[in-house]
């Protein structure tokens, strides 16, 4: 007897969201559907964690939580994962991809937040605000316009020019800054922006360095002890990008010598898991020095942009099987299917399995109206729709073809 099996209900599919995310998220999620929401204000981590994803077939973290393959591999019903942030360094993207789980973020949603603040940071450097600012606080009145100077025709050095590094370009070349980047690849220019050769170059000319690059083998430490004695004496150094793009020994150790005016810092290779804990870090013994905890992004209004655009992102995923804008995936972008079965099917990129699951669909007189195929090195992901009557042990199936990572269907 053929019998029509259902996707997944919605009021089945388990939301977990972490970290206190915004709650544009829960509301979106609602408004479409998905009533099984869990929301907890803290990270987790270890057993905890484990426990907690064991049924959940939707995460939303923020930072503080990491998602490793040892995670990974104990939560089965795991589908996609959003990251409530630019960065995706806490979870392991590549395991997850391997284990076909998508990952969304949100590039885009705080930009704004963290290029003003490096505005701000960048004028308070220049102006010695900081040190008069810890003096005042200990009873100290140091009315002096030594190492205080105008922003206004100076130069900044941005390393990394995307989405945060372009918009801080703006932002200087309006309050009248002399701007030159340095990125890897080619990007197009903003206003009078000008791209040097290399990182070096940028050191050399820079009054002020402030850095936007994600975490990487290239990027790790990449201004380190070399670097700083190619700054310019009395240089500012500005990183709200990743904690282990700089190392702060040795910054500490050009604040020491005086190679260095001024520095803020609002990442670092280790970071509390919670407001309780406590934070130690080489620089905390300059008054020169800016330590923000790691709030570049921490506005209402970034935090409610970043909420709306990652859960849009999983809801569109798990309604439609689109994976635009994954971090970690090959992307596929599809309507909602009205009438058809949509299977979504995510394996191995190995020769034959395309061939595998046709013939698998024409063994059973499932006609395939549509078939969406898209593949890297690693994986393939194949969607493909019918308006037949198939059987319910369909799927079951489907996820006994060699290679196999994952399979689901979506009416």
């Amino acid at each position: 007897m053929m019998v029509r099996k259902f996707s997944l209900d919605k009021s089945q599919i388990k939301v977990l969201l972490l970290e206190g995310v915004h709650e544009n998220a829960v509301r979106y999620f609602l408004e479409n559907g998905y009533t099984n929401i869990e929301c907890l204000k803290e990270a987790l981590s270890g057993a905890e964690l484990d426990n907690k994803l064991h049924d959940v077939h939707i995460v939303g973290i923020r930072s503080r939580t990491e998602l490793r393959k040892v995670n990974l591999e104990k939560a089965p019903k795991l589908f996609t994962i959003g990251c409530f942030s630019i960065g995706t360094n806490q979870v392991d993207t590549w395991d997850a991809k391997m284990l076909g789980i998508p990952v969304f973020n949100a590039p885009f949603s705080n930009t704004r937040s963290v290029a003003e603040m490096v505005i701000a940071e960048c004028i308070m450097l220049m102006r010695g605000i900081p040190e008069r600012n810890a003096l005042a606080h200990n009873r100290i009145w140091m009315k002096s316009l030594n190492n205080s100077v105008e922003v206004r025709g100076k130069i900044l050095g941005i390393v990394g020019y995307g989405h945060i590094g372009s918009q801080v370009s703006i932002l200087a070349e309006a309050l009248g800054m002399q701007i030159y980047y340095y990125d890897i690849e080619k990007k197009l220019s903003l206003g009078n922006a000008k791209p040097v050769a290399t990182l070096n170059d940028l050191l050399k000319i820079a009054d002020t360095v402030t850095i936007h690059v994600p975490s990487t083998e290239l990027t790790r430490n990449m201004i380190s002890k070399q670097q700083i004695p190619i700054m310019k004496h009395g240089a500012c150094l500005i990183n709200s990008s990743r904690g282990d793009v700089v190392d702060y020994k040795a910054i500490a150790e050009g604040l020491r010598s005086g190679q260095l005016a001024g520095v803020a810092a609002d990442v670092f290779p280790e970071e509390p898991a919670s407001n309780d804990e406590p934070f130690v870090n080489d620089l905390q013994e300059f008054n020169n020095v800016i330590l923000t905890p790691h709030i570049g992004g921490s506005t209402l209004e970034a935090q409610a942009n970043i909420g709306l655009e990652v859960a849009e992102k999983l809801v569109k995923y798990s309604d439609t099987g689109s994976t635009l804008g994954a971090v970690n995936f090959v992307e596929i972008s599809l309507q909602p299917n009205i009438s058809a079965q949509r299977f979504l099917h995510i394996h191995k990129n190995v020769p034959g399995v395309l061939r595998e699951l046709n013939s698998f669909f024409a063994s059973r007189s499932i006609n395939v109206s549509a078939e969406y195929l898209q593949t890297d090195p690693d994986i393939g992901y194949v969607i493909m729709e019918t308006e037949s009557e198939f059987n319910a042990f369909v799927l079951r199936d489907l996820k006994k073809i060699p290679h196999t990572i994952r399979a689901r269907i979506l009416h």
